[in-house]
């Protein structure tokens, strides 16, 4: 199997290397604002030309957005635009025309309606303090060495790796991977490389081929799976809380830059904002070490993995716990389970935000009208099951996965749950509300005890 597939690895550059990763990312950074700059003024002049009247065969011509034209035009231009662009590499001018190009793609198809999800802005101007210091290597000498402690860039040379890319290099050597990209970027105050390879996987099968496992997402407990394992949630966002604190606090009182007067950042000002980056970004990388190491352990022993389809944009809006959402990474664990199922036989099943799984009974399929946020053990008055409300959840979530697989076998499901027959072509599920289900509260609370409920998810479960 073919897939693409990124490697990352942390850089340790000297000084000089910086100086000349930076140079490149600022001459990305200037290519993309020409150019952006150009497409305002033709798109102004054109608007103000058709106040006028003007016909339209009569206006100043278009200037297209796509790279190949937007590339043309700036190698028109660059000998007056930047008379030193011989001392950087093509390809760092080519990574900012490229982003302003793909901008340009997404507000126009957001503005058509041809692109799904959230409203997608105009491209705005790229600076050195909002934007995140970027170059990408497409062409030239791009591989890593014998030693598998450094690689070689174009025009950035030999740069070391700050751990060794022997997983990276087994694959090249084995003729199993090739390298179609490289991007040098900083994030938290620190480089990195990533890799994008094609790579060609082997056939591999889950080592429970049979099993079928649901999981409930929370807040106490980051999953609870119907095996009945919880796995807690580290919260590391919260464990850091009072050094980040105190290290926000220190940047405050140190003499930060100020472009209103002139004034450049101090010496200890810049030592405490390093601290404080590295505070975030251990955040970050203990999450998704976390996060990997869970969903990987899934992929690898369960054929099908049922999760729900919870609207984390909805569920952030809430002020009180956008904090403790934000740091459980429930999106992040949704789109690593989606890739490391293929990568190992398996299928993941999503169910529809509005299936009301916290409701129903795991035993025999009774639906409540309405479940308090309090109760966290879910009892039936028809049956008198009594279990945990998460782990009732799970249950039911992998109690639809059956049904999908009776669905889609023409077989009729002989659980009793009713599920609706029809499914979507793309292979993910949207499950119908049962009957009897109350309708959902789309308030996107969350309950701070940690089970995902109906007003934290935004569905009625």
């Amino acid at each position: 199997m073919k897939t693409t597939q990124a490697y990352r690895y942390a850089l340790d550059l000297t000084l000089r290397q910086e100086r000349v990763v930076l140079g490149h990312a600022g001459a990305a950074r200037l290519a993309h604002n020409w150019a952006l700059d150009r497409v305002r003024a033709v798109m102004g002049q054109r608007a103000a030309e058709r106040s006028y009247g003007v016909a339209e065969e009569h206006l100043t011509p278009v200037l297209r957005w796509s790279l190949p034209a937007l590339r043309k035009a700036w190698n028109a231009a660059k000998d007056e635009i930047a008379p030193w662009w011989r001392e950087y590499s093509k390809e760092a001018f080519n990574t900012g025309l490229d982003a302003l190009a793909r901008g340009l793609k997404n507000w126009s198809e957001s503005r058509s309606g041809a692109r799904k999800g959230r409203p997608v802005g105009f491209p705005r101007r790229k600076t050195r303090r909002r934007s995140t210091p970027s170059v990408r290597f497409t062409t030239g000498a791009i591989h890593v060495e014998p030693d598998r402690k450094h690689v070689v860039l174009p025009r950035l040379g030999r740069l070391k790796l700050h751990e060794s890319a022997r997983k990276l290099a087994r694959r090249l050597d084995a003729g199993t991977a090739r390298i179609l990209s490289a991007t040098v970027r900083c994030e938290g105050g620190r480089w990195h490389v990533s890799f994008t390879c094609e790579v060609v996987r082997a056939a591999r099968s889950p080592t429970r081929p049979g099993s079928v496992v649901g999981v409930d997402l929370g807040l106490t407990h980051l999953a609870v799976l119907s095996t009945g394992e919880q796995i807690p949630n580290p919260r590391h966002l919260m464990a850091a809380t009072l050094r980040m604190r105190r290290l926000a606090r220190t940047v405050s009182r140190r003499v930060g830059p100020d472009r209103r007067v002139g004034r450049d950042a101090s010496k200890r000002w810049e030592r405490a904002s390093q601290r404080l980056r590295r505070a975030h970004r251990r955040v970050a990388n203990l999450r998704r070490d976390g996060l990997h190491n869970l969903t990987t352990r899934l992929a690898r022993e369960h054929a099908t993995i049922v999760v729900e389809g919870l609207n984390v944009i909805g569920m952030l809006r809430n002020r009180r716990l956008a904090r403790y959402i934000a740091d459980a990474g429930f999106a992040e664990l949704r789109r690593h389970l989606h890739y490391k199922t293929e990568w190992n036989g398996g299928q993941l099943i999503v169910a529809d935000r509005w299936f009301p799984s916290s409701k129903t009974c795991s035993g025999c399929g009774t639906v409540r009208t309405k479940l308090a946020l309090s109760e966290r053990t879910y009892t039936c008055t028809i049956c008198g099951l009594t279990l945990d409300r998460d782990l009732n959840a799970a249950r039911n979530l992998a109690a639809l996965a059956r049904e999908v697989i009776d669905d889609r076998s023409g077989r009729e499901s002989l659980n009793g749950r009713r599920a609706d027959r029809r499914t979507p072509p793309a292979g993910l599920v949207a499950v119908k509300r049962l009957p009897g289900a109350a309708p959902a509260d789309k308030s996107g609370t969350v309950s701070p005890q940690g089970g995902t409920t109906d007003r934290a998810l935004a569905r009625a479960r």
